[in-house]
């Protein structure tokens, strides 16, 4: 009966073992998923090579990058139909407006700074223009 017995604990202290190992695992695949969906929250990374593989040439969401960082500034959506060419109807305002939102929300190429109103991330990050020094003081400059 000893050996027995003696198998019979080490049976039950290795599936104590194992059971242990089996909630370790269950908890590094949760740490894991909590990983993963934190990642999909964050935008990703865009860079100027990025951008133009992201946007087919041709395209009007091409179209549309170009005309805003020609403008240099945020356009509307029917700012934008017009540099396109489309008519400025509910179903081109939606369906542009759209496609820009997506890549809004996903954080890539396209800014919204207002409602319906679109910019680019690469003329955000840059920052606006800085302007020339005048060579000339203003009139008031000196007077108290």
């Amino acid at each position: 009966m000893g050996l027995r017995n003696d198998f019979q604990k080490r049976i039950e202290k290795k599936q104590q073992e194992i059971r242990e190992l089996e909630l370790k695992v269950k908890e590094a695949n949760s740490y894991l998923q909590a990983l993963l969906d934190s990642l999909k929250l964050l935008p990703r990374d865009s860079n100027e090579a990025n951008i133009e593989q992201v946007l087919r040439p041709g395209t009007a969401l091409a179209k549309a990058r170009d005309a805003i960082k020609e403008a240099r500034k945020p356009l509307h959506v029917t700012e934008i139909l017009k540099v396109l060419n489309k008519p400025i109807d509910k179903k081109n305002r939606v369906s542009l407006g759209g496609s820009l939102s997506g890549y809004v929300r996903r954080g890539e190429i396209f800014t919204r700074p207002s409602p319906n109103t679109f910019g680019l991330r690469e003329l955000e990050e840059s920052g606006p223009e800085p302007t020339p020094p005048d060579d000339e003081l203003p009139p008031s400059f000196g007077k108290v």
